[in-house]
């Protein structure tokens, strides 16, 4: 997903902190996040995940669809606001840090999820990473605005295990 030219933001650690306040500390599976700038105005974030228990279910020893969420979930908010942060993604040139603070939760939506498992993913430690591929403003009908995102990720581990998808997200109440 990356290109040459590509400038790599470390994790913040401060940020990434920020960015979990909301998990349930057992929830709290983004362990670390570079963020690529591929393109003007597009991001990559590249990232590692640790799941020592799963938080609803006895161990299934694969990380399950549940897990593929909420670690996409943790992954998307640290791109958004590492984003928001340098100025990286097209879209939400106008956001401040405030700005995605406020939006996080309520703001934020899912508006189709779809996930492929190739192999099974080995979830005590695993990679992953996701991409925006576009974001576009729309005002539907005379209704207030939104951003529309089509995203793309993938997790995978050092066996070989894989699993990969793409969500489309909707950012209501838009500054």
């Amino acid at each position: 997903m990356t290109v040459p030219s590509a400038v790599r933001h470390p994790t913040d650690e401060d940020l990434l902190a920020r960015v979990l306040v909301p998990y349930k500390d057992h929830c709290k599976y983004l362990r670390s996040a570079a963020v690529v700038a591929e393109r003007a105005g597009q991001a990559a974030a590249h990232c590692e995940f640790a799941i020592p228990e799963s938080c609803y279910i006895d161990d299934t020893g694969h990380l399950n669809s549940v897990e593929v969420n909420i670690c996409y979930n943790q992954m998307m908010y640290y791109l958004v606001a590492k984003s928001v942060k340098e100025g990286l993604l097209a879209g939400f040139e106008s956001w401040t840090l405030d700005d995605f603070w406020k939006h996080q939760l309520p703001d934020i939506l899912i508006a189709r999820f779809a996930s492929n498992f190739r192999r099974p993913v080995n979830p005590r430690e695993f990679s992953g990473e996701m991409e925006f591929r576009s974001v576009t403003r729309r005002t539907p009908g005379g209704g207030k605005p939104f951003l529309h995102a089509e995203t793309a990720y993938c997790y995978w581990d050092a066996d070989s295990g894989r699993c990969d998808g793409e969500a489309v997200l909707a950012f209501v109440n838009v500054p």
